[in-house]
């Protein structure tokens, strides 16, 4: 399974990366804007994108939709510290979300649902 992170806080990105490494995962990468997360959206395949909606940049609903055009069997899990979005409505405007977790979810259930959406056919 290979994942991408894309968290502005590093020390938040590092406790999910090193949860979802001890799940298994060949490859983990941890990026902190938009413009590094196109770059390895570019560069190679994911089979999870772990994607905070509110990046310090502000980029993630234009990650969020790069990824669906270049990678469009990526599953993409969001994670929200806001209220924004609570209702659900998010599926609504990004096709390529499979779940939406708070940024205070625990790391290992983050992990579980990152393996769990890695598996073929999820």
């Amino acid at each position: 399974m290979n994942v991408l992170i894309v968290e502005s806080n590093p020390d938040l990105g590092q406790i999910w990366k090193n949860h979802v490494e001890r799940m298994g995962a060949q490859r983990v990468t941890l990026v902190a804007g938009l413009d590094p997360a196109i770059h390895e959206i570019m560069r190679h395949s994911w089979d999870v994108i772990v994607l905070n909606l509110v990046l310090e940049d502000g980029g993630a609903m234009a990650v969020s939709d790069y990824a669906s055009y270049r990678q469009p069997d990526a599953n993409l899990l969001l994670v929200n510290s806001s209220s924004f979005f609570s209702d659900g409505s998010i599926f609504n405007h990004l096709g390529n979300v499979r779940a939406c977790l708070p940024t205070s979810a625990r790391p290992e259930d983050l992990a579980a649902m990152v393996a769990h959406y890695a598996q073929p056919d999820v």
